[in-house]
């Protein structure tokens, strides 16, 4: 514990949170602010939640925010999924946004710790 940079989970989700803001700068985010905000909270959040578990100090308390990075994990999939079905991601920005998602494998970190 304590170099959450070199965590692969860490680097995927900062790399996603980098991608909704860049996605949501323009297109139909520009007039949804709260979608638009909605998904970049969810989205900071997984990788912040993430560093914070991680330099917490204690196995009981970095599960515990790797739980909460997971379920805003999967707030950002279901944001992106509304957002595509009307009409503000196309397919291969969603598909970015899913394959990101997809790969911030929470378990095996979740199974370190405990």
């Amino acid at each position: 514990m304590g170099h959450f940079e070199k965590l692969n989970v860490w680097q995927r989700s900062k790399d996603l949170a980098v991608i909704i803001y860049k996605i949501t700068a323009c297109g139909g985010f520009s007039s949804d602010v709260g979608l638009r905000d909605q998904i970049r909270r969810a989205a900071v959040s997984i990788s912040s939640n993430i560093a914070e578990g991680d330099e917490n100090g204690s196995n009981k308390q970095a599960v515990r925010f790797l739980y909460i990075a997971k379920g805003s994990n999967a707030e950002v999939l279901t944001q992106a999924i509304i957002a595509s079905e009307i009409g503000y991601l196309t397919k291969e920005q969603f598909s970015a946004i899913e394959i990101e998602c997809n790969i911030n494998t929470f378990a095996k970190l979740i199974d370190l710790y405990e």
